[in-house]
């Protein structure tokens, strides 16, 4: 069954500020539209190619909060986000998701404060819904390490025929628990979910019948598993690492 929420998303530049930084990543600008045509969608990159950009601008033109959180969050604790997403235009699917949450790493922080500030009321400090957490782990997200608050997330909160989108879920993952994450997702993949997630993890982008979109060279184009940069690095880095420490440290001309 075809489970795709967001099928397609398509950028009016015409509309955009001739001025604006975004304008200047060429990987962005070359895309006048873009195929989401598996449940589960991976953006790669290099740091500065425009992968997150474009994430969180699917996110907000979805409807979520740029910080992060589900459609139900409105806080905002540094308005950091570009206006891209007013000329995103997203081609959605026949079908109408039951849940959904844009999750990042950078700014997980203030999602979690914004978690238990909707559990409490303003009387007393009690909590407005003794079970409110149960959805995030049973406890506090601050009284967690990063990596156990954000697995908790994902473990806890994320359900069936939703659309979530992650940007650099491994950030706070060590391999195990990125093994871990790598399960959640395939089996809420098989449940009618729907994700799209830039990552610079070899391990999450090993996901089987996934899509992956490269934003190296400066154009974006769906690729390989095994041509995508930070596999081949890892791999490069894994089958020779003497060799590759041995010119490295050892060059009078490298800079590491």
């Amino acid at each position: 069954m075809d489970h795709k929420y967001i099928r397609s998303i398509k950028i009016e530049w015409e509309k955009t500020d001739p001025d604006v930084y975004y304008r200047e990543i060429e990987a962005l600008t070359s895309i006048k539209a873009l195929d989401f045509e598996h449940n589960i969608t991976f953006f790669v990159g290099e740091n500065g190619s425009g992968k997150s950009t474009l994430l969180e601008a699917i996110a907000v033109a979805y409807g979520f909060n740029p910080e992060g959180g589900s459609v139900n969050y409105n806080f905002s604790s540094k308005d950091t986000h570009t206006d891209l997403w007013k000329y995103l235009r997203i081609v959605k699917g026949i079908r109408k998701a039951k849940d959904g949450f844009f999750l990042r790493a950078e700014s997980f922080y203030n999602v979690a404060t914004q978690m238990e500030e909707l559990a409490r009321t303003t009387v007393g400090g009690t909590m407005m819904d003794p079970g409110f957490l149960s959805g995030y782990g049973g406890k506090s997200l601050h009284h967690q390490s990063h990596g156990e608050s954000f697995l908790a997330i994902v473990q806890n909160r994320f359900r069936g025929d939703g659309v979530y989108i992650l940007d650099e879920p491994e950030a706070a993952l060590s391999p195990q628990r990125q093994l871990t994450l790598l399960l959640y997702i395939a089996q809420l993949a098989k449940e009618g979910s729907q994700f799209i997630i830039a990552t610079h993890s070899p391990i999450l982008l090993g996901m089987p019948d996934a899509g992956i979109y490269s934003f190296d060279d400066n154009s974006v184009s769906p690729i390989s598993y095994e041509d995508a940069e930070c596999y081949q690095v890892m791999e490069m880095f894994i089958n020779h690492r003497q060799v590759i420490l041995e010119r490295l440290l050892n060059s009078e001309d490298e800079e590491i």
